[in-house]
């Protein structure tokens, strides 16, 4: 087994002892592979192993990793043991002006933060003839240096998201703080899954409205257990 294999079979089983400590399913977390520290070879290694679903921070990077996967999915294509289909995830701040290189090869944007960004990907999407869909992210650290909205602006900004008919608003993004406090992360992650909580019970969502990505490499399992749905994992697999 090799030390990817390892790592995020170790993963794995720290997600399913997070949700049998909080009384939930393994199956309803998912694993997006985080690829900003990691070489093509690592990346298809990971994908030998299954997993489809991949993230990147920054758009180049993005374009430049799901091209050569794309190139190794169609010369491997006679492989049964490969998926079918790669999931692009743009995790990362997203520029107005660079919404248009993203929006065809990618599944979801967990960064949506802001009304104009909201519209500029409703414009794009809407030449393209595309639905995007998309998260809120919220800061729910109150930390200065975050993007994302503030909480208390985050139910009026997702109900003018859903207005717009070329976005599909699924859920909610937070990034806890980088500090070793598990009770300060796990705050974070609390508001934001009263949050989401709160906006669907309200109805100010539609019923589509079902995931919730907080969760990275240093905090996932406190994520799991505060209820999310999308974890978002590099380090954890690629370091070392």
């Amino acid at each position: 087994m090799t030390k990817i294999a390892e790592r995020t079979k170790r993963v794995q089983e720290n997600v399913a002892a997070a949700c049998a400590r909080s009384g939930r399913e393994p199956q309803d977390v998912r694993l997006i592979i985080v690829t900003k520290s990691a070489d093509i070879e690592q990346v298809k290694q990971v994908i030998r192993l299954g997993f489809n679903h991949l993230g990147e921070n920054r758009v180049q990077q993005l374009k430049k990793v799901s091209a050569q996967v794309a190139e190794f999915i169609a010369q491997e294509g006679a492989d049964a043991a490969l998926p079918k289909e790669i999931h692009w995830h743009m995790i990362g701040h997203l520029q107005r002006n660079k919404v248009r290189h993203v929006l065809s090869s990618t599944s979801l944007i967990h960064s949506l933060d802001t009304l104009r960004l909201a519209e500029e990907i409703n414009s794009a999407s809407g030449k393209m003839n595309l639905r995007s869909r998309v998260l809120l992210q919220v800061n729910t650290s109150n930390e200065p240096q975050k993007y994302g909205v503030p909480v208390g602006a985050a139910t009026h900004l997702a109900e003018q998201i859903e207005t717009l008919p070329h976005v599909q608003l699924i859920g909610l993004m937070t990034m806890a703080p980088l500090t070793r406090n598990q009770d300060t992360i796990r705050a974070c992650f609390v508001r934001a899954r009263e949050l989401f909580q709160e906006m669907r019970g309200e109805k100010i969502v539609g019923r589509q409205f079902t995931e919730l990505s907080m969760g990275m490499s240093s905090d996932y399992e406190i994520a799991v257990e505060e209820g999310a749905t999308l974890l978002r994992i590099g380090s954890a697999i690629f370091a070392g």
